[in-house]
């Protein structure tokens, strides 16, 4: 059974693999290769080109500092709002928390595509009152992610929080410790692996969004996203699969500089989330 089990794992690795390889092959292809009628998954002529498209289309640098502002600042403000409100569905009961849990959970199950449409005249209406959240503003992709991530984070964070013994925290009140030390100093290092955890989640959904940049960035073109930018080697004649590739190799690494820094907590962080 062992060596079935290692079999499967290793196939389902290769298939999860696959296409990430095929994507950086296509970028270092050349383009003959890349429409030639018998792929080869190899290349004996790499090359640069299609990363020098990339990098060259305009506004490419600007793209990518707009991702990296929405992403990281969803990632801030959901390790913050999620663990505050873990622990007060943990910690303190009040009317209507298992309500809001459950809540949490039908927010989830909700199709993004559903709600795209509602949310553009809500964040046309909020941009009216409210400054730098409207239509055409980075402000209005945080406010967004932030809304969808959420209910994941603080619905993960619980059960870390609810791990954490509660002797921990009378002991610290016993010793004089104010409510706020006890939050910043012993329960969120405690938590910290399921921070990881939810901030990786985070990270990889406002980084790859491209539905709501598309439908709340209408004109103002200098506030697009990074995968914005791929819509550019779509032409109506002929597609630059080259481009197309080189683009998502290099939003691919930002992601994967992200998971290399949170890695060691993040696995410790996926076996405490079934904690309760």
């Amino acid at each position: 059974m062992r060596r079935v089990g290692n079999a499967v794992a290793v196939i389902v690795a290769v298939l999860t693999i696959f296409p990430i390889y095929w994507m950086v092959l296509s970028a270092f292809k050349p383009t003959g290769e890349i429409q030639s009628a018998n792929p080869r998954p190899w290349t004996l002529a790499p090359t640069l080109d299609h990363f020098r498209d990339a990098l060259g289309v305009s506004g490419f640098g600007r793209y990518f500092v707009n991702s990296a502002i929405v992403a990281l600042s969803v990632v801030l403000l959901a390790a913050v709002i999620s663990f505050l409100a873990a622990v007060a569905l943990t910690r303190f009961k009040f009317r209507g928390r298992t309500t809001m849990l459950v809540l949490f959970l039908i927010a989830q199950m909700v199709p993004v595509e559903a709600l795209s449409v509602p949310l553009f005249f809500q964040i046309r209406d909020l941009g009216r009152t409210v400054p730098g959240v409207g239509l055409n503003t980075l402000g209005s992709l945080i406010l967004v992610q932030l809304a969808f991530s959420l209910p994941f984070a603080i619905w993960m964070l619980r059960g870390f929080v609810a791990a954490v013994p509660v002797d921990i925290e009378e002991a610290a009140l016993i010793d004089g410790a104010s409510r706020f030390t006890i939050l910043w100093r012993i329960l969120f290092p405690l938590i910290a692996p399921g921070l990881a955890a939810t901030g990786v989640f985070s990270f990889i959904t406002a980084w790859n969004d491209f539905l709501f940049a598309k439908t709340f960035i209408i004109s103002a073109t200098e506030n697009q996203t990074l995968p914005a930018a791929l819509l550019v080697f779509f032409k109506p004649d002929e597609n630059d699969w080259g481009g197309i590739m080189a683009a998502s190799t290099l939003m691919t690494i930002p992601v994967l500089v992200f998971f290399i820094f949170v890695r060691r907590r993040l696995v410790s962080g996926l076996g405490g989330a079934v904690k309760d």
